[in-house]
């Protein structure tokens, strides 16, 4: 029997998980285990991993269903637009790094110094992105530098 405090279930109130839409439950479910160190509540119909104090849950795509009409599910499918991530904050990100690149991760650059903290990119077998952070200048209320401002002949809604 799955213990209550392993899935998303709040007794009151609410929680907040991840839902990712994948192509292969098992390899994603190993992925988010593996790397993120989780545990698997629970396999399949749908995948569940508790990572620290979230879960993450993983269903295949497919079809309009009565409480979502109009809308289909699927994994991305392009690498270089992206609309959300799934943001992971750690207290050592060099130990978090070397450890999941031992695990077979590939991040797309090494972790970066970003004065209000270090963070690193990766993505999982599906391509979604994950941003792995580290928190260091903004515990001291050092922020990383604002966007440049667009000028009023820039807006190109």
């Amino acid at each position: 029997m799955i213990n209550r405090q392993d899935l998303p279930a709040p007794e009151h109130g609410l929680i907040i998980t991840h839902f990712l839409t994948v192509r292969d439950v098992a390899r994603s479910r190993d992925f988010y285990a593996d790397i993120l160190g989780g545990q698997v509540v629970l396999a399949q119909n749908p995948a569940i991993v508790k990572v620290a104090n979230s879960w993450i849950i993983m269903n295949p795509g497919g079809g309009p269903t009565p409480d979502k009409p109009g809308i289909t599910l699927m994994a991305p499918e392009g690498a270089d637009t992206v609309s959300s991530f799934l943001n992971v904050r750690v207290a050592d990100i060099a130990a978090f790094y070397a450890a999941a690149r031992a695990k077979g991760a590939h991040f797309l650059t090494e972790p970066l110094d970003r004065k209000a903290e270090i963070r690193c990119y990766l993505r999982d077998p599906d391509g979604y992105l994950i941003e792995v952070g580290q928190a260091t200048g903004m515990l001291q209320g050092i922020f990383a530098d604002p966007p440049p401002q667009q000028s009023p002949h820039d807006d190109h809604r």
